[in-house]
């Protein structure tokens, strides 16, 4: 069952789209690529090979659109702007996606997991990271995690430090640490065209600094930062994760 909804959000000073494939089963956030919508999975066939999850009910997926990911790769605005709002799209996830995702599944304290690919990685990850409370397993693939190398400035503003795992992560402690030591991120990717091992290895030396359980898998070079890799990917891990899920 396919449903789509769509707000003003004032977070992020414009509309936004929620899309939900399924019924029943696990909440899984699927963050988009950085020009992409809500619907980018469909187009992509990602739905079509995560549809067995979906039929026997063991995930119900929903995606939003990559407003954060549009604002960075477009260049739009200053970089301050572009950085402000990255973390203004994860507090969007958190205030308004989050909730929509609850009551959607008839659970107010529902957890979720997210995934994603290139920057929709970086802020699969970083929910998790940033918002243990609600995120409590994240599959990040073929990460961008470094995003401040596709920047015209050297240094981070505030914003920006709060939305990055790379830079709040160090910085954490107390119970938002301990919360976050009983999360997991499997961080996933190829070693083929336009990947980067060492993105993933940067995001898991910070997350093992701090004892936050993580596993980097590479899968070699035949899989390319692409859409080939992350249909064979996502439908693996949920496939596995749902298993074992009691």
């Amino acid at each position: 069952m396919f449903v789509k909804s769509r707000w003003y959000s004032h977070r992020l000073g414009q509309e936004a789209t929620l899309a939900r494939w399924g019924t029943f089963g696990q909440p899984v956030l699927v963050l988009p690529t950085a020009g992409g919508d809500a619907e980018e999975i469909e187009r992509f066939q990602m739905i079509r090979v995560l549809q067995p999850l979906l039929e026997a009910g063991k995930v119900k997926v929903y995606s939003c659109d990559s407003v954060g990911g549009k604002v960075w790769f477009g260049r739009v605005g200053s970089p301050g702007y572009r950085m402000t709002m990255q973390d203004r799209f994860q507090q969007y996830v958190r205030e308004e996606v989050v909730p929509a995702i609850r009551t959607d599944c008839q659970s107010p304290d529902v957890t979720i997991w997210t995934t994603g690919a290139s920057i929709g990685a970086f802020h699969a990850a970083a929910l998790v990271c940033r918002y243990p409370d609600v995120f409590v397993k994240a599959l990040p693939m073929s990460g961008t995690f470094n995003l401040m190398r596709f920047i015209e400035v050297d240094t981070p503003n505030d914003d920006f430090r709060r939305a990055s795992p790379l830079y709040f992560v160090p910085h954490l402690g107390g119970r938002h640490l301990e919360l976050l030591r009983t999360r997991y991120l499997h961080v996933v990717t190829g070693e083929g065209k336009w990947e980067s091992l060492k993105e993933s290895w940067g995001l898991a030396n910070v997350l093992g600094a701090k004892a936050v359980p993580n596993y980097v898998e590479s899968w070699g070079p035949k899989w390319d930062h692409d859409w080939v890799t992350w249909r064979a990917m996502l439908p693996k891990y949920l496939g596995e994760w749902t298993a074992a899920k009691p």
